[in-house]
């Protein structure tokens, strides 16, 4: 990618491409043919950051490639395609070198490139192109569309390597158990959030870290064969030694060698088909032939960025390229009823910039888009797509059209890669203004209005069943599943068309809605939160993600979970610590900096009770965190709160207002008393005392808990007899030794710690980096960047100014002498959430600890020296840097302790900062995909068959569009039902007045024969036989409105009612048409 320092700018892309993104700064491509496909695909490698595009052609832009070439202006018209082009094109991407090109391909020009891609051009020249590049091992691709039909072609040369051909990193698992035998049999645990198989027949793998079987680890790649969702077979095990525990086993990915037919071959082949084939489909040629002349921006789209798709795979040998042909077809659009009656007048040119759209669907079937009314929900990545594509196609303008857009979202820096509508200068505006002003700039005709508000529940006044029933169709571009589901609720309920678009990567899919024609989309599904067990966090991790996010959802459901005197390094809690010292029972030199030997020249420093404990949070001695391997990235985002925005948090509030102790349970009270006096009792007066308090943190956690944990559970404990504890989805960890010397050269640091933020990592080493290979941190190195990465949160939250000098941050840590670890006898680690629920508060000490505090507050408030807020707290944020070296350090460090791979810093960025990866290609080819279902609705098709719902895979070459299904029906009241059946009624009674509960009970009965035993709105009752007479009599003499007023709900002139009926099952959910009722 072009220039340095570019991570935020192509983070989410970064997650897709991985380590070949580097290449991409390096790579000249030529695009020939500045039409629709040739204009999309090299929008999509400028935004990308390909380093040199070149735009060849030899034409004039005419009105009509308007409707399809989203990059030329009205003034364009006349001027070369190309040169017409590169302004625009350069501006969506200052770092990358964007020129133009209008003399011949001759074979000295194209020598030049890595990729060259060919649109509308001949074959004669497609062939004279392909021969060359074959022959110079130039990567070729012809792309092409005519009206709803595209082709796509790739030749990578006789030898193109493909480095990393899956998506995703390499699975990873642990081992159970692995038997003795030929062949033998290994037993894996499946990780919390995994589906179906994680390995699949063939796969290689490589062992590490398993006791007694040790011949495994230092194996070459073995492959496997699957036996079901956790159990493999690998090679011959029967000398090898018995399995004793642990270890993990690993997919690997080695390179793969693709070969390539030159296009006189592919030639060749494809003319011999034609004696073998059957006979002529003449319906299809005909229709092909019909549509030749036409050009369709959604098909544009889609071909243009599958090619630029292949480029980026041919640049950064990421992923399968397409084996060599595609065609794709949309021909289904002709079939609706109205195209297939179209003449030729009805095709004829215009001299309209909608020519091309209308030598296939007609002037008919445009004037009808021009007063269409859409609502695109989502102004992002695909919504920009979508509105790209609007404008092209005149959707909404005409008269009486209205395209109305929101978004509550700004333009961000790393939205400028893949939302082709803004621009470097747009971050920080609404993103939706913005968009609607470059619709307004590709077509001022459309007639776009922007809003900046969330469609939900908050904004049903302005969003109401009305709005929603003028539109012709709403496209979604939501991003969470909440925002869709509620969306597809309110199109189901007005009865409204809505297309749902959504992408992750290479991966992209489109669902159509069609009332009544298509099934709902349903409600979504509960979402992964990417939480797991607190216990696995606490005591089993095995994977990456268990270190690094543990403070998203725990933090939310269990602040300050463990009280800290569970895992004191001696028998007193902290105030008693002060008590016995002041009684001089214990040496001042081991109370920490900030408690009342603070004036004292510190010998040693030792660990303090709260870091023993797990930092301020009080987790049990650090030692409840460590019995898991389960995601140090998990347990990394834990640790970051729990010691840099909780405890601020609540000693700033215990200083406001100690009372608000007594609104917590008496357990969660104890725990934030705690944290509190920790909290005081660290205060920091320099930068020194940051530097020996993250000294004594990293011993705290990464060493002594570990050390304990080991104590009380030894390697060959028994869960029970000849049982081993640590085995299956327990890891036995080991204690780290701190070293504070760091070996690399500070450059060389940075090289490895901002892994892909800096351009001489994307040189240097791949953003994905196994263990032992180049860019991992080394052991000493991840040592230090935690003390300094925590050092500067801790002086930060502390307002202590830091220090950048990592030598004299190594000269404290020289000086540091901490006292050898002595493991405590007796204690009681809870296996599982249910024992540490139950374990019991100590009030007395919960007494003591609120009236020593409160005293020390009383100290704190009379000091003038004392600042308030006392402590700034810290909320983790995903772009900042120190933040996240503090997180992928605290991971990585984690990871040691369980011998789990660790991740490089842009993974636990993805990871932390729960970053979904994106990339333009994908987005504009499901959005060309998602407008082709516009056309059908255009035409107001009722035919199911014609319809069609999406899914796209990029990665794999794969694209599967098939009909939706058709709704389903149910029995109720003696008929068959729909799921779009409903009852309306304009709920006037005989006086003129809304009718009463009475009246809409007569009139059910009278027009469909029902007698109605209950009838609600939402929640609340508003008939009931079963109440009593007297009560039945009020409520059926109420009128509609009075029922909710009385109920407290905001007034409404349209209410959806349910209702139960006499023979039929009250327990069963949405089995009844709903009743409308519009009330005068």
């Amino acid at each position: 990618m072009a220039g340095s320092g570019d991570e935020a700018l192509y983070s989410r892309q970064l997650y897709v491409l991985g380590g070949g993104a580097r290449r991409l700064a390096g790579a000249a491509v030529l695009v020939s043919g500045l039409r629709g496909p040739g204009a999309q695909a090299a929008a999509a490698l400028v935004l990308a950051g390909t380093g040199r595009v070149v735009l060849h052609d030899r034409g004039a832009a005419s009105t009509a490639d308007r409707a399809h070439q989203f990059l030329l202006g009205e003034s364009d018209v006349g001027r070369n395609r190309a040169e017409a082009s590169q302004q625009a094109l350069a501006e969506l991407n200052p770092g990358v070198v964007v020129t133009a090109h209008t003399g011949e391909l001759s074979e000295a020009f194209l020598a030049s490139f890595q990729v060259v891609v060919l649109t509308e051009a001949p074959l004669e020249e497609q062939l004279r192109v392909g021969d060359f590049c074959h022959a110079q091992g130039i990567c070729f691709i012809v792309a092409d569309a005519k009206g709803l039909a595209g082709q796509l072609f790739c030749d990578f040369g006789e030898r193109f390597v493909i480095d990393d051909p899956a998506e995703g990193d390499p699975v990873c698992a642990a081992v159970q158990h692995i038997s003795q035998g030929n062949p033998g049999v290994v037993t894996y645990t499946r990780t919390e959030d995994s589906h179906g198989h994680l390995f699949c027949n063939g796969d290689l793998v490589t062992f590490s870290g398993v006791e007694g079987m040790a011949e495994l680890n230092s194996q070459e790649p073995v492959p496997v064969r699957v036996l079901d969702a956790s159990r493999l077979e690998i090679g011959d095990t029967s000398s090898f030694s018995p399995y004793l525990r642990g270890g993990l086993v690993s997919q690997v990915r080695l390179p793969q060698v693709h070969s390539y037919a030159d296009a006189e071959r592919v030639l060749e082949l494809a003319q011999s088909l034609g004696v073998q084939q059957d006979p002529l489909d003449e319906d299809v040629v005909r229709a092909f032939a019909s549509v030749s002349a036409g050009d369709l921006c959604p098909v544009a789209a889609i071909v243009g960025a599958l090619a630029a798709q292949e480029v980026l795979k041919a640049i950064t040998r990421k992923f399968l390229p397409l084996d060599q042909w595609l065609y794709f077809d949309a021909l289904e659009c002709l079939a609706v009823e109205g195209a297939a009656q179209l003449t030729e007048e009805d095709c004829a040119p215009r001299g309209s910039r909608y020519d091309g759209q209308i030598a296939v669907f007609g002037a008919a079937f445009q004037e009808q888009l021009g007063c269409q009314k859409y609502l695109v929900v989502g102004a992002g990545a695909i919504g920009c797509e979508l509105l790209k594509n609007f404008a092209m196609m005149g959707l909404a303008a005409g008269p009486g059209g209205d395209l109305t857009v929101t978004d509550m979202d700004t333009v961000a820096l790393s939205n400028l890669h893949r939302q082709l509508l803004y621009r470097s200068v747009d971050i920080s505006k609404p993103k939706s203004v913005v968009a609607a002003a470059a619709v307004r700039r590709m077509n001022p005709n459309v007639r776009v209005t922007a809003h900046q508000n969330e469609v939900g529940p908050a904004t049903e006044p302005l969003y109401g069943d009305n709005f929603f029933r003028r539109l012709d169709g709403v496209a979604s571009a939501l991003d969470t599943l909440e925002a869709r589901a509620y969306l597809e609720s309110r199109c189901h309920r007005c009865l409204t068309p809505l297309l749902d678009s959504g992408t992750e990567g290479p991966r992209g899919n489109v669902l159509a809605m069609v009332p009544p024609v298509t099934k709902p989309l349903g409600p979504a599904g509960t979402p992964e939160d990417g939480t797991f067990p607190l216990c696995t966090l606490r005591y089993f991790p095995t994977t990456i993600q268990h270190t690094l996010q543990v403070g998203c959802a725990a933090l939310a459901q269990h602040p300050a979970k463990k009280p800290w005197h569970l895992c004191l390094p001696f028998p007193f809690p902290p105030l008693a610590m002060a008590r016995q010292w002041a009684a001089g029972r214990i040496w001042p030199q081991l109370l920490p900096a900030g408690s009342p030997s603070s004036s004292a020249s510190p010998v040693m420093d030792f660990p303090t009770p709260w870091a023993w404990a797990g930092g301020p949070r009080g987790h049990k001695g650090g030692l409840s965190q460590c019995l898991t391997s389960a995601s140090p990235l998990q347990w990394a985002r834990d640790e970051f709160e729990g010691l840099f925005q909780l405890p601020a948090e609540h000693i700033n509030r215990f200083m406001e207002d100690p009372a608000f102790l007594e609104q917590l349970p008496a357990k969660k009270a104890l725990e934030v008393l705690e944290q509190v006096l920790g909290s005081l009792w660290e205060r920091p007066q320099d930068w020194e005392d940051c530097v020996r308090w993250a000294r004594r943190h990293w011993q705290s956690r990464y060493h002594d808990a570990i050390a304990q944990l080991l104590h009380t559970l030894p390697p060959e404990h028994e869960a029970s007899p000849g049982v081993p504890f640590w085995a299956g989805n327990r890891s036995c960890p080991h204690p780290l030794t701190f070293n504070p010397d760091n070996e690399e050269e500070e450059e060389e640091r940075h090289l490895h710690l901002h892994l892909g933020a800096k351009q001489a990592a994307f040189g240097r080493v791949g953003l994905w980096t196994a263990p032992g290979c180049p860019g991992a941190l080394p052991p000493q190195d991840t040592h230090l960047e935690y003390i300094l990465a925590a050092a500067r949160l801790f002086a930060q939250a502390h307002k202590v100014p830091p220090c950048n000098d990592r030598a004299a941050a190594q000269t404290i840590l020289r000086s540091v002498v901490l006292p050898p670890f002595e493991p405590r006898e007796g204690l009681q680690i809870p296996l599982t959430d249910e024992q540490e629920a139950q374990a019991p508060v100590d009030h007395r000490r919960l007494a003591e600890l609120t009236q020593d505090l409160l005293q020390r507050r009383q100290e704190l408030a009379g000091s003038e020296e004392v600042q308030v807020p006392l402590m700034e707290p810290i909320h983790f944020e995903k772009d900042n840097n120190i933040h996240m070296d503090f997180i992928t350090a605290a991971s990585n460090l984690r990871a040691e302790n369980y011998g789990i791979p660790p991740a490089d810093w842009l993974t636990s960025k993805r990871i932390a900062g729960r970053i979904v990866p994106a990339i333009i290609t994908t987005t504009a080819a499901v959005a060309g995909l998602a407008c082709l279902e516009v056309y059908k609705l255009v035409w107001g098709c009722q035919d199911i068959s014609y319809y069609r719902n999406s899914n796209l895979c990029l990665s794999d070459c794969l694209l599967l569009r098939i009909q939706p299904l058709p709704p389903p029906t149910y029995r109720y009241g003696g008929r068959e039902w729909s799921c779009w059946d409903r009852l309306e009624l304009r709920a006037v009674g005989a006086d003129g007045q809304e009718m009463t509960v009475q009246e809409v009970l007569d009139w059910l009965q009278r027009t469909y024969g029902w007698t109605v035993t209950m009838l609600l709105h939402d929640h609340t009752v508003l008939y009931n036989s079963e109440e009593d007479e007297e009560t039945r009599a009020q409520q059926r003499a109420q009128r509609l409105s009075e029922n909710l007023k009385d109920a407290g709900e905001p007034p409404r002139r349209e209410l959806e009612l349910l209702y139960v009926c006499e023979g039929e099952d009250a327990e069963d959910e949405d089995t009844c048409p709903p009743l409308l009722c519009s009330l005068p």
